[in-house]
């Protein structure tokens, strides 16, 4: 049996984001982390009252050993840890998130075929509020998959989707936030040249995105019906909306997600 729960080789944004969403669901001994920059893992790890470790550690501990490193360098840290897994006698899980690499893939890597399990998060999990899109290949049990979502239902939405679909899914998911994060800050921008105090601007922007999201989301309307609703005959904001379309606004965020699907079907 395995010595810990979950193990994370990889803490940077992504992978201290999981960390910090799944801690909230187990105790500290259950995990442990590990990443190339020991600093990163060790500041994590008295953050959220776990211990920090190297990655065979990691490879040869934990039950969900939880693959966050960059795409560019899987096949190396792979390579580090295959003898360590090779040698494993109890069941374990991989668990990826690096964009654009598909489960198959691994088996090719690994020279053998382990359980595993893709998944697709954005940084807002740590805070309870993130999307993580997961596939699993055949050699996952239901139990472990239960178990595996058991543990992450702090993240915010977590669903299950055909692997084809994962890469298109995280344009949105996955690289959206950084465009929201844009977009409010062109808001306060915005108001602040309209003549508002920086503070407030940012303020009032924020709270109209978390607004309009929960709107969407309770309300079960389409976002066109909800911006007409806004968009009184000959008001302001039409004038707004006609400004945006001038600009090209729904098609450059569209324009953006494509670009970011291309890319990660490049890898």
């Amino acid at each position: 049996m395995a010595e810990v729960k979950f193990g994370f080789i990889g803490t940077g944004n992504m992978g201290g984001a999981l960390a910090k969403a799944v801690r909230k669901t187990i105790p500290g001994h259950e995990m442990i982390l590990a990443d190339t920059v020991s600093a990163k893992s060790q500041s994590l790890a008295a953050e959220l009252n776990c211990k920090a470790v190297d990655t065979k550690t990691v490879a040869a501990q934990a039950k969900f050993i939880f693959l966050g490193v960059k795409p560019q360098v899987m096949k190396e840290m792979l390579e580090s840890i295959s003898d360590v897994l090779a040698q494993r006698t109890d069941r374990f899980v991989l668990v990826t998130m690096a964009a654009g690499i598909k489960i198959e893939k691994y088996r090719q890597m690994l020279g053998a075929d382990y359980p595993i399990i893709r998944i697709m998060p954005n940084t807002p999990v740590s805070i309870g509020e993130g999307v993580v899109l997961y596939s699993v290949n055949q050699n996952v049990y239901m139990d472990e998959i239960t178990d595996f979502c058991n543990c992450m239902r702090n993240v915010g939405l977590l669903d299950k989707l055909d692997e084809e679909m994962i890469d298109a899914a995280c344009a949105v998911s996955g690289c959206g936030p950084a465009y929201v994060y844009m977009f409010a800050e062109a808001l306060a921008d915005g108001a602040v040249e309209c003549g508002l105090p920086r503070a407030k601007a940012l303020e009032y922007a924020v709270q109209t995105l978390v607004g309009a999201a929960r709107l969407i989301n309770e309300t079960g309307k389409h976002p066109g019906v909800l911006k007409d609703d806004v968009c009184s005959p000959g008001g302001t904001t039409i004038a707004g909306v006609h400004t945006l379309e001038c600009a090209g606004f729904r098609g450059a965020v569209m324009s953006a997600l494509k670009a970011a699907f291309d890319k990660t079907k490049g890898i």
